[in-house]
């Protein structure tokens, strides 16, 4: 293990600290290790709590701009002992600096090699001057009426209430005090849509059915084309010799983060969403803006870190939406190669081809990586390949759903979360029963007036 420029190592929690992250956050990213000494040999930490406790306060109050959702902290095991892993994004914002010395040479740094140098003026003064102005942070919002009650129940379900200066400490005002672009999209009612699509064959020429998922919460948004997509994915099954194999049309985890990179990077600021389309061999979701300034396909497939819209990327890992900044990339990349994805100027888009065949050499299956698994046709006697009853994935989809309306809004009522699945309230009436029995969810309070309480 040797530093380099995307990696720096600190036996303790020095006093350059801030010096790396602002180089990191200048250039391309990078990872620092606290508990290694500058020759790779492991240390550990002491009390990894305090030592992160720390170390976030400082990246967060010592340097500017603002840097909430750039950063990533969490402790690793290495050589039987603990070590802190601060993951460092690329900013958007350059150039960062040491709020104390201010933009200037003594406050601005860039990673060269394994050291992080003083900018000068002119690199200062060109960096500033090419910043893109232009986010939703810094957009006002259409209406300045909003509510958010749906976000609420989001950080909730997670632990966290949100109290009278939330729009504040989220990201969501401008300079004046006014809500931005970024709370109009997180807002109970908007404007905005993401279509889902679907078509009869390969091309766009025969659409079946074309349905908004939005003018509400981003998020409730996103939630609802994630389980779309849960019934969407059925299951393959091969019927082989010794035993059947069972597959989804397309892989599941790599389908879901893409998605849900589709959603938190996408350019809000030209006016357009997030589009979903399903065809009879492949799911495509394509998000606009392109590459972010100052990031190369080799970043973007190396899951380096350039968040578009870094308050959104903040909120989506405090509600556990994201994990680790930079893994979602590895993640798709695992079960697919690079050739699914295609990028264009203004535009992002990422192809998930069916698994709907035996013959591996059928082109429907170009850009899935061979899975030992799948392709073990013993004797190659695969006789059929049959779909799982499509109901059952229709129900799963419906409970998600059921949870999902639970979770924010607890006293829903049968007729209501009815309306909202597309089934008869004495259908409901059974799901919500099968849920109760399964230990999922639970009444609290009065028949009248109780609430609903999903069990996690």
């Amino acid at each position: 293990m040797v530093e380099n420029s995307n990696t720096e190592y600190k036996r303790e929690l020095a006093d350059s600290i801030e010096k790396d992250v602002v180089s990191f956050l200048n250039a391309h990213g990078g990872e620092l290790y606290i508990g290694i000494d500058d020759d790779g040999t492991v240390v550990g930490v002491d009390d990894p709590d305090a030592v992160q406790l720390a170390l976030g306060d400082r990246v967060k109050n010592n340097i500017r701009p603002e840097t909430l959702g750039l950063f990533d902290i969490h402790t690793e095991e290495r050589e039987g002992r603990t070590v802190i892993r601060l993951f460092v994004s690329s900013g958007p914002d350059k150039p960062y600096y040491i709020a104390t010395y201010g933009r200037s040479p003594k406050g601005c740094f860039m990673r060269i090699g394994a050291a992080a140098v003083p900018m000068s003026d002119k690199m200062i003064d060109e960096m500033y001057s090419s910043r893109i102005h232009t986010s939703i942070s810094i957009m006002p919002s259409p209406r300045q009426n909003l509510a958010f009650n749906q976000l609420k129940a989001y950080y909730a379900a997670n632990g966290v209430m949100l109290y009278e200066r939330f729009a504040d400490s989220l990201g969501l005002l401008t300079t004046d005090g006014r809500y931005n672009f970024l709370a109009y999209l997180l807002a109970d009612e908007n404007d905005m849509s993401m279509q889902v699509a679907k078509y009869a064959g390969t091309d766009k020429c025969d659409l079946l059915e074309s349905t908004e998922y939005g003018y509400c919460c981003l998020i409730t948004a996103m939630n609802r084309i994630l389980d779309r997509m849960v019934a969407e994915n059925v299951t393959m099954t091969k019927i082989a010799y010794p035993r059947r194999i069972e597959k989804k049309l397309v892989e599941p985890v790599p389908l879901r983060e893409a998605l849900v990179n589709m959603v938190v990077h996408n350019d809000y600021t030209r006016g357009y969403t997030p589009v979903v389309g399903i065809f009879s061999n492949r799911i495509d979701l394509t998000s606009y803006g392109g590459l972010v300034p100052g990031q190369d396909e080799d970043d973007f497939f190396a899951g380096v870190s350039m968040p578009r819209n870094r308050e959104l990327m903040r909120i989506f890992k405090d509600l556990h939406l994201v994990e680790q900044l930079g893994s979602g990339m590895n993640r798709i990349l695992q079960s697919y190669d690079r050739s699914i994805f295609r990028i264009h100027d203004h535009r992002i888009c990422v192809s998930f081809p069916f698994s709907d065949s035996p013959n591996d050499n059928d082109p429907r299956n170009k850009g899935r990586k061979n899975d030992e698994t799948t392709n073990e046709t013993i004797n190659e006697t695969i006789n059929e390949t049959i779909r799982d009853d499509e109901s059952n994935y229709h129900i799963e989809s419906i409970y998600r759903k059921v949870k999902s309306i639970m979770r924010l809004a607890p006293t829903a009522t049968y007729q209501y979360m009815a309306d909202e699945c597309g089934v008869s309230r004495a259908t409901m009436g059974r799901i919500i029963h099968e849920l109760v029995e399964k230990g999922e969810v639970r009444r609290a309070g009065s028949k009248k007036k109780g609430w609903w309480h999903v069990i996690e």
